[in-house]
């Protein structure tokens, strides 16, 4: 029974848990969300799309559901030519939780100003904001981190 538990501590010694991901990687996701925010602020859709996997998947605030890089740049660009053109976009990071040393989910806090009007359905608060919680699951290929869902609700305010 020693040796069993012996064997189970040294195989599982030195591994990556989810938890104990690198600084770096955490440092990465960061770096690409705000990348993802200077893209917004200059409506540049293509940059906006750019660490969008090939075959990632995109739910708008409507509930839409779409597929693929292609997509989700020609979505953009279609909103930042119209109800988002000149918007503000903030982000706020609010965890990133690791479930594996290439899998993590991002928990963002959003916020837009400055839109031309928006989509039916969706609310701003009362200081004309438009406030969403965003959910990105990142996953590390090539040694590079890449957006491979993009999930997107608005917050309901009175």
């Amino acid at each position: 029974m020693t040796i069993l538990a012996l064997a189970l501590v040294s195989v599982l010694h030195g591994q990556v848990t989810p938890d104990s991901a690198s600084g770096a990687d955490e440092a990465r996701i960061r770096q690409i969300v705000a990348a993802e925010v200077a893209a917004w602020n200059r409506g540049d859709a293509r940059a906006y799309a750019e660490r969008f996997q090939e075959e990632g998947s995109f739910t708008n605030i409507l509930g839409s559901t779409s597929y693929g890089r292609a997509d989700f740049e020609r979505r953009h660009a279609e909103i930042f030519g119209s109800v988002f053109k000149g918007s503000i976009l903030t982000m706020e990071v609010l965890k990133i939780r690791f479930l594996r040393p290439d899998v993590a989910i991002a928990d963002i806090d959003t916020k837009v100003s400055g839109y031309q009007r928006l989509p039916p359905g969706v609310r701003e608060s009362s200081e004309h904001v438009l406030h969403t919680r965003l959910q990105q699951v990142m996953v590390k290929e090539k040694d590079d981190w890449w957006i491979a869902s993009y999930h997107n609700v608005d917050v309901k305010t009175p």
